[in-house]
């Protein structure tokens, strides 16, 4: 028995495909302080792997062939998968908003996807009395949710967020001002040339969640040097501190992470980044600095802003996989005096 609503049943006509276009458009609107987060955000949790963990017969099985560690799923994360965007202040007017656009979803409108997820955003801010900007990203976010999660589980979660009042009260140009900031080094900083460092954040919204980095040395090395609390316990695959790491030669993809900011501080992505990082599926782009980056490969010249994903695995190469499968003509059964003929399965 079919039981979703009209409102799922709109998103879930929405593939990849349709939610990259969507996200392109949306980009211009949403406030600098959440242009990158949303992007990060959307490859933390992207739907050709919550598509393909749905619709598989062996679930189970499937999670070990992509080796998937974490939290990878949205339904058990609804209120804190998001908690690094800055809308996320904002998120229990954005939930409200969401459900009672869906309770009054009318599918003969047929307002596009960006253009509803405007709509939305544009009355939260009203009622919020902020720049529509900065709820366009979240906006964008909890249609997502919805779709792989359902309304059902979105509206069970209770709606909290994952900030303190302190961090709360920040501005959006605090923030951009505190990223985009190096370290002092020293009255005569400018001279040096060696012995340089600066600070990796990994958490925005935690003043403790930070550590230094000797210039041109990789993101994961230096994590390894913070004991500043014991991370197995907060994340059993932070063995080596705040960042999950397995090997140190972008083999395995556990340290891939989200650039806030910084992204143009770091190292140019080298020829082995570039093809491991597409067959983990975290990526598919040509970037030279783009905002999702192994941490093993990735050499630091400033300050940089990550954030670490809850979840790795190595699906890039499966999905190419069943694409090519989907794709593949298939060879129809002849008629009495035909030849075999094939048909390319749409």
């Amino acid at each position: 028995m079919n039981t979703e609503t009209p409102f799922e049943t709109f998103l879930n006509q929405h593939d990849e495909e349709a939610w990259s276009a969507t996200l392109a458009t949306l980009l211009r609107s949403i406030h600098e302080v959440d242009r990158n987060a949303t992007q990060i955000w959307f490859a933390f949790y992207p739907l050709p792997l919550y598509r393909a963990l749905s619709q598989s017969d062996e679930r189970e099985k499937l999670v070990q062939q992509l080796l998937l560690q974490g939290d990878y799923e949205l339904r058990d994360q609804v209120d804190k998968s998001h908690h690094f965007l800055y809308g996320h202040r904002f998120w229990p007017q954005v939930k409200q908003a969401v459900e009672q656009h869906a309770g009054s979803f009318n599918q003969t409108l047929r307002a596009s996807l960006a253009d509803q997820i405007l709509a939305v955003a544009q009355t939260i801010a009203q009622q919020l009395k902020k720049d529509e900007s900065l709820v366009v990203g979240i906006t964008a976010v909890a249609f997502m949710i919805v779709q792989q999660a359902g309304l059902a589980a979105f509206k069970t979660a209770p709606g909290t967020i994952s900030l303190d009042r302190k961090h709360a009260k920040k501005s959006p140009e605090q923030i951009l001002r505190a990223r985009a900031k190096d370290d002092s080094q020293g009255l005569l900083g400018f001279l040096r040339t060696v012995n340089k460092q600066f600070t990796i954040t990994h958490d925005e919204n935690d003043d403790q969640a930070r550590y230094k980095l000797n210039d041109g040395q990789d993101l994961a090395w230096g994590a390894a040097e913070d004991r500043s609390r014991d991370w197995v316990a907060i994340d059993p695959r932070r063995m080596e501190g705040p960042i999950p790491v397995e090997c140190r030669s972008a083999s395995c993809g556990t340290c891939w992470v989200g650039v806030l900011g910084g992204a143009e501080k770091l190292a140019d992505v080298g020829v082995r980044e570039g093809k491991k990082i597409k067959e983990f599926g975290y990526i598919d782009t040509a970037e030279p600095r783009p905002l999702i980056r192994l941490a093993c490969q990735s050499q630091a010249h400033g300050a940089v802003s990550i954030v670490i994903p809850p979840w790795n695995g190595q699906f890039g190469k499966y999905l190419r996989a069943l694409k090519a499968e989907q794709d593949r003509p298939a060879v129809l059964e002849p008629k009495q005096g035909e030849e075999p003929r094939s048909e390319t399965i749409q």
